[in-house]
Order: structure tokens, then C-alpha cells, then sequence
């Protein structure tokens, strides 16, 4: 279970988290909670639970469905927590049953250098601010950084990607308005290779996992980048905005399709979300959520996700939480 940076990105002697760095990545997520998901824990907290009582069984279904952990996902928290006869502690079994769920998130692939990050979603996920905030880290982290603007089709994308590439201290590859996506990728794994850096993270245009042709192009850029560097991309993280619900869910699959997913993103969840998105993709599809992130600013953590559910959040929680 990776519990801190060093650990996430394979370090053997890497830079250790303070006691005080641990704790204050879910300090600010537990702080951002917005009133749903406060609600919905003091839910959990104060039942009366009776394992006999199939209206409680019933109440506690509807509660796990409305933080979005989805239908087959709740019926399975339930089985498991049928199966354990004497639940005890409701929330505390809960919590040990939905991280048996998210199971073991593992690390960030960064075989290279290069190591090649490609980073997909759909429009408004927090995609570009994500890769900003994964670039600071990983330079804090001792790591050489490029970032591919291989969204060429928003407005301002190429700009808003070179200020937090300007921000993380990382090297920036840009493309013109308009132009191919894939040639950026290629690009930046070229300019990584010719400068000897560690990490290239290549952000690409948003896209309706519905739209087909847009898909293809995605998975166009892929298999460049597979031309480009044997194994590339180490990691095809998608970025999924938590608010979703469980529309996250099919997002994860068509994306996984397209260009093998490796891992999910969660975004935004200090905004109205509630989180169980994450129980539900590691789930239903396999794919662990490597990272959680909360706010906008370049010190606004994104931190790997441990296998401590962000969803639901009694005090447990707190004395395991990792930054």
C-alpha cells in the first residue's frame, strides 16, 4: 500500500513525508467535506444497526447508493458485511469491508527515463491542474519533468499548461492550434530523451467518452507514443471529476478501452462529492485510483490514494490517513 510519495513512485531512499506532511493531505480533505458527505457519515455514525432487521439492511443499502459506491458495488459491501455475522462497530466494519474494495493502489509506473504519463478525461475534470500539481510533485520528489501540451483544440489550453509547467519548474513542449495531438506526445518524449529528463506527463484534449472519432484519436496518440518509446505510455491515468457520481464509472470503462487505463484520478472532492465513485471503479473494473486531489493551487496536495476509503470518513479514518 503505497502511504507516501516515496513509497508511490518506487523510491528506495527517497525524500520522507514529515509526520506532520502525512496528516495534512486528508486533514484538508476532511476539512473540504462538503455537507453531503458529513451528512452522510453522521448517517452511518449514529444508526442503530440490527443485523436481524432487513429494514436495516434496506436503510443502509440506500445510504452506500446515495454516496454514489453504485448498485453492484453496494450489494457486495453488504454481502460481505452479512458474511461477517457479528459486525461490532458499523462504520469501523464498513470502512475495513469498502477498503477490502479499493484494494491495493500501487505505484505509479515510471520505468524510464523517460517514464511516459498520459493523462485522458472528459472536458472539465481538472485534467491540466491535475498534471500542474502531479509535476510539483514529482520535482519535489527529485524528478525531471516535461509536459506535453497535447491539447490542441481548447483555447488558452497550451498557455494554461506552460504557466504550471513554469510553476513545477518542469520543461514545457507546446504544438500549434489546432495541430495533431500525437506529434505533441512525440515531441515531448523526443525533447525528454535529448535532455536527459525522468518523467514526460502529456496532457490531451477532453472528450465525451461517447464521441468516437474523438476517441480514436486519443488512442491515435497512444499508439504514437508507443512507436515512440518501447512500453510507453508506463501509465494512462484517467481523470474523473468525484461530482460524477456514477457516471465515473462508465467513463472508466470506455476509456479503458480506448487506451487501457491505468489507473483513475479523482478530482474535486472537496466540492459536493461524495467519493464512493472510487469504490465503485475499483470494484466493477479493476483499476485502482492512484491519486485524490483536492483545490487549485499548486500547493493543494495531490496525494496517492491509500487503500483507506475517502469515502465514508469516521475519526478512524484520520489516525491512517497518508499525504
Amino acid at each position: 500500500m503505497a502511504r507516501s510519495w516515496a513509497e508511490l513512485l518506487g523510491d528506495a531512499e527517497g525524500a520522507e513525508e514529515t509526520d506532520a506532511d502525512q496528516a495534512g493531505f486528508f486533514s484538508r480533505l476532511r476539512d473540504s467535506l462538503g455537507k453531503s458527505r458529513r451528512a452522510l457519515t453522521e448517517q452511518i455514525a449514529a444508526a442503530t444497526f440490527d443485523p436481524a432487521d432487513e429494514a436495516a439492511w434496506e436503510r443502509l443499502e440506500e445510504v452506500l447508493i446515495a454516496a454514489d459506491v453504485g448498485v453492484p458495488s453496494t450489494a457486495e459491501l453488504v454481502r460481505r458485511l452479512e458474511a461477517r455475522g457479528e459486525l461490532g462497530d458499523l462504520s469501523e466494519a464498513l470502512v475495513e469491508e469498502a477498503a477490502a474494495l479499493l484494494g491495493e493502489p500501487g505505484r505509479l509506473g515510471l520505468d524510464g527515463p523517460p517514464s511516459v504519463i498520459l493523462v485522458v478525461g472528459v472536458n472539465g475534470t481538472g485534467k491540466t491542474t491535475t498534471i500542474g500539481k502531479l509535476a510539483h510533485r514529482l520535482r519535489e520528489h527529485g524528478r525531471s519533468v516535461v509536459l506535453g501540451a497535447a491539447d490542441t483544440f481548447r483555447a488558452a489550453a497550451e498557455e494554461q499548461l506552460e504557466i504550471w509547467a513554469e510553476r513545477a519548474g518542469a520543461d514545457f513542449v507546446g504544438g500549434e492550434r489546432g495541430g495533431d495531438p500525437a506529434a505533441v506526445a512525440y515531441d515531448a518524449i523526443e525533447t525528454a530523451s535529448e535532455r536527459g529528463r525522468d518523467v514526460v506527463v502529456v496532457d490531451t484534449a477532453g472528450r465525451l467518452h461517447t464521441q468516437a472519432n474523438l476517441m480514436e484519436e486519443l488512442a491515435k496518440v497512444r499508439r504514437v507514443i508507443a512507436q515512440k518509446l518501447e512500453g510507453a505510455p508506463h501509465e494512462t491515468l484517467l481523470v474523473v471529476d468525484a461530482t460524477t457520481g456514477q457516471n465515473g464509472v462508465q467513463q472508466a470503462r470506455l476509456f479503458g478501452e480506448a487506451v487501457g487505463v491505468t489507473g483513475v484520478t479523482l478530482t474535486k472532492l472537496d466540492g459536493s462529492a461524495k467519493g464512493g465513485v472510487a469504490i465503485a471503479i475499483a470494484h466493477e473494473l479493476g483499476l485502482p485510483v492512484k491519486l485524490v486531489g483536492v483545490g487549485e493551487a499548486l500547493d493543494d496536495t495531490v496525494s496517492p490514494q491509500t487503500n483507506t476509503p475517502v469515502w465514508p470518513a469516521p475519526s478512524s479514518i484520520s489516525a491512517t490517513a497518508t499525504a
